[in-house]
């Protein structure tokens, strides 16, 4: 990646967008505290990825569940109050229960990740980063790996989870109409290494519904955000 200026206010949903290999999920690792940038510098509330993430304050969500197949979704959701000792005064079975009633789960609780839909895995991923009350969530493609029809409902039920908390939401894509869906924001990324070619402002009424998707200003949206990737393409500058 090269000159990423970037800001995000709090509970602000934006979405990353580019071609592959433009550094999405490089950006969205050092963010996370997972990948060390080689320049510059990251701040998240005024402190440094990696103390953040240990304060578990950091949600992530790829695009594989990444579910451990030996536990339950209750145990799986479980997880992170089990690794982290300051958060497990939060972690309850109410509490972990609760997480997974949010995701309309709480009946499947008992069942272990190969009983579950690609779907329901997913929400099970979902319930666990929320499980903590992250206030930054960070997201790689993670309604890529479902069939388009789970994806779609998926969007709408991420919509409503994200409701429910209002964390802030880095959210990598390549769909240009799920970008538009859920963000407040998205911001374009050039063909490698990344550069940002546009910060576009989604000005759509919230809580958005299906019907969102058949609008005019939905259409203008999509067009503008095809047009910025057309133009990152041309100014990316091949590797080697």
């Amino acid at each position: 990646m090269r000159d990423v200026n970037l800001e995000v206010a709090p509970s602000e949903f934006v979405s990353l967008i580019g071609t592959s290999g433009c550094g999405k999920t490089t950006l969205l690792r050092a963010i996370g505290g997972l990948t060390e940038a080689t320049s510059g510098s990251i701040e998240l509330s005024g402190k440094q990825p990696l103390e953040l993430q240990r304060r578990k304050g950091i949600g992530f969500v790829s695009q594989d569940a990444a579910l451990l197949p030996w536990r339950t979704a209750l145990d799986n959701v479980r997880l992170p109050f089990q690794l982290n000792a300051q958060s497990a005064e939060h972690g309850s079975q109410a509490d972990i229960e609760h997480a997974l009633d949010a995701v309309g789960l709480g009946e499947f609780a008992g069942y272990y990740p190969h009983q579950l839909s690609g779907g329901m895995r997913q929400r099970v991923a979902l319930a666990r980063a929320l499980a903590i009350s992250p206030g930054l969530l960070l997201m790689d493609e993670p309604l890529s790996a479902l069939d388009e029809m789970t994806r779609e409902e998926m969007r709408y039920e991420l919509l409503r989870l994200w409701e429910r908390q209002r964390p802030t939401v880095l959210f990598v894509t390549h769909s240009i109409q799920e970008a538009v869906v859920l963000s407040d924001r998205v911001v374009v990324l050039s063909a490698r290494p990344g550069e940002v070619v546009a910060d576009i402002a989604i000005d759509l009424p919230r809580p958005r519904l299906e019907a969102v998707e058949r609008s005019d200003r939905f259409l203008e949206y999509t067009y503008r955000i095809k047009d910025a990737l057309s133009s990152g393409v041309a100014a990316g500058t091949p590797a080697g």
